[in-house]
């Protein structure tokens, strides 16, 4: 099949936790298919004590155990070894960029990524300093490890990577792929429990079809996500549409 089109080597305490996730699915295809190649890495095979532990009590005092520096470095020591510099390393963490469409689209152009798995109350600095070159958050909440971003991630990255979509104009026209949330659907049968399809849909005009579905891609932007809103690169038949919806609004105020 030669060479995968991206290699995700993931850094992590608990391996078991991604087998169901990436044996399914999309992800499950696209590893067959020798698209993308996931590896699970243990850290704990990089610990030099008999115990493998891979936490210590933090300097200067405080709650909690700290992840220690040694079986990270020695853990991508190893990754280097075999397959050279990576193009990005990401440490999961709180303090970390917020993930988003733009994000996940350009981590999808790299080769070769790692992903460093947090546990316990934190990371030795040192590898935040000396190993990382990327922090990504994946919201303003707490988790109990880095397992579940790593998951969401490699998710959206994946299914960026060409080949891996069916069809590559359903990653580009679905939520967030332009700043907007996508258009509702709709499929057979054409009426159910007096609910029906709106009919410019089975019209079979394309040009109406199409605004019809920007018009509610803006539209449910506006209602549900007004911040993605102010932060899309909208066309002038974007702001057209938005004008008519606002006088639409005054008439009825």
């Amino acid at each position: 099949m030669g060479e995968p089109k991206m290699v995700v080597d993931i850094l992590t305490l608990f391996p078991e936790m991604f087998t169901g996730p990436f044996d399914a699915s999309i992800i499950k295809r696209a590893r067959e298919k020798g698209l993308v190649e996931i590896n699970l890495i243990n850290i704990r095979d990089f610990s030099r004590n008999k115990h493998r532990t891979v936490d210590d009590t933090p300097y200067g005092g405080g709650a909690g155990m700290v992840m220690a520096a040694e079986p990270l470095f020695e853990a991508m020591d190893w990754i280097r070894a075999r397959r050279g510099e990576p193009g990005r390393v990401i440490l999961l963490c709180p303090a970390g960029r917020p993930f988003n469409q733009e994000v996940a689209a350009e981590l999808a152009r790299e080769k070769h990524l790692v992903l460093i798995c947090g546990h316990y109350e934190g990371i030795d600095e040192r590898v935040a300093e000396h190993l990382v070159t990327d922090e990504i958050s994946i919201g303003d909440y707490v988790l109990t490890g880095g397992e579940l971003p790593a998951m969401v991630v490699v998710d959206a990255v994946c299914r960026l990577i060409p080949g891996v979509l069916g069809e590559r104009a359903s990653a580009q026209e679905e939520s967030f792929a332009d700043g907007l949330l996508e258009y509702p659907h709709y499929t057979r049968p054409r009426e159910y429990r007096g609910y029906r399809v709106p009919e410019v849909l089975l019209s079979g005009h394309h040009e109406k079809i199409r605004l019809w579905r920007r018009r509610q891609s803006l539209l449910r932007t506006l209602a549900s996500r007004p911040d993605l809103l102010a932060r899309a690169s909208l066309t002038g038949e974007d702001r057209k549409i938005l004008a008519s919806v606002l006088e639409e609004i005054k008439s009825l105020i």
